[in-house]
């Protein structure tokens, strides 16, 4: 057996058949909201815990029985494809398609149509969630639709594309980003979608389409069958620097599960593969990569992550923070609230607090 967020996952099963699906992720957007993060990496790849979003998300997939990926890319394509080129991160079979411009969400969707004979799952990729994928499948199946769209409730949706259902899940209407006040429903589009082949004949190829705006109207409006599924447990999109650091502080206090990580039963993940002062203090929690060297009264935590190959000088401080791979601290820095991208150094003595900091800019938080 399996697990996803703390749930027992079975092999998909539906008419005593077992069934291997397949899964299309859109990883081609350029992550506008979330630079400067994604000034020169995708925002699938943005690392969660020290690891790809994407790379954890595939990885999530095979605990379910997806055996086969594929990769819908346009900006900064090549740094996906060369990541997966193996297929070694993952044992799975996956496919990149590059989008020679950018088509949309739906155009995404239709320019991969080819993959897709058999049910299949749709997935934008800077989602972080708990869901039972085996559940949201069998929902589909047995209310016999089209599109199933999971959905996820929020207190203010007026950010996000907001579904009007029936009780029983039936989809009647599709509003985007409405006026607050104006809702129809709390229920939010979720990013993650069920779809059978036969909707993509819907989609018109070789332009800009998009299945929020456009296509999913447009099959509501033509009579397929179309569902929600209603989320029970964790779900963020990281769209935006603000968001991005929320995912790491729910993952430290429990309330988004990783599979190889719980906060909850151990405050401290790393220390034995880090060359750690014995002067320094580690408060918990704290995930430390690989080849980290702290020095001599160094204080790090709570809530920090340190990615590979870092290196603090003597009295550094480190709490509420992210930091990626291959960062040089000199003497007495103090980080507290910020996010430092791969290949930074920063200089003895500097404060860097409430900071985005990467080697082309400091901007503070909004």
């Amino acid at each position: 057996m399996n697990q996803l967020g703390g749930k027992v996952l079975l092999p998909f099963r539906y008419r005593k058949k077992e069934i291997v699906l397949k899964a299309l992720f859109l990883a081609g957007g350029m992550g506008t909201r979330l630079r400067p993060l994604t000034d020169h990496l995708p925002k699938p790849m943005v690392p969660v815990m020290g690891i790809p979003l994407l790379e954890r998300s595939i990885d999530e997939l095979k605990r379910c029985g997806v055996n086969e990926v594929i990769l819908s890319t346009c900006y900064e394509s090549d740094c996906i494809s060369q990541h997966f080129s193996t297929g070694e991160k993952s044992q799975m079979k996956i496919h990149c398609i590059c989008e020679k411009e950018p088509l949309g969400t739906g155009g995404a969707i239709k320019n991969c149509q080819k993959y897709f004979d058999d049910t299949f799952l749709i997935f934008n990729s800077d989602i972080l969630c708990n869901i039972d994928l085996k559940a949201l499948v069998q929902f589909h199946r047995e209310k016999h639709s089209d599109v199933t769209i999971a959905a996820a409730e929020v207190k203010n949706p007026s950010s996000y594309g907001v579904i009007e259902h029936m009780p029983d899940g039936k989809i009647l209407s599709f509003t985007e980003k409405p006026k607050p006040g104006e809702e129809k429903s709390h229920d939010i589009n979720a990013g993650i979608y069920v779809f059978e082949p036969r909707v993509l004949d819907m989609i018109p190829a070789g332009k800009s389409v998009s299945v929020e705006r456009d296509t999913f109207p447009l099959l509501l409006k033509n009579g397929f069958r179309m569902n929600v599924y209603r989320i029970g447990g964790y779900w963020i999109d990281i769209g935006t620097p603000e968001k991005y650091m929320k995912a790491h502080k729910d993952i430290f206090n429990g309330a988004c599960t990783v599979h190889e990580n719980d906060f909850r039963s151990a405050k401290v993940y790393g220390a034995d593969n880090a060359d750690i002062a014995s002067s320094a203090k580690i408060t918990g929690p704290v995930w430390l990569g690989k080849n980290i060297h702290i020095g001599e009264n160094a204080v790090i935590g709570p809530n920090a992550v340190l990615g590979d190959g870092f290196q603090a000088g003597q009295g550094c401080e480190v709490r509420n923070s992210v930091i990626w791979n291959g960062v040089t601290l000199g003497n007495g820095v103090n980080i507290d609230h910020s996010v430092v991208t791969s290949d930074c150094s920063l200089a003895s003595g500097i404060c860097c607090e409430n900071t985005i900091y990467s080697s082309d800019s400091k901007l503070p938080f909004a």
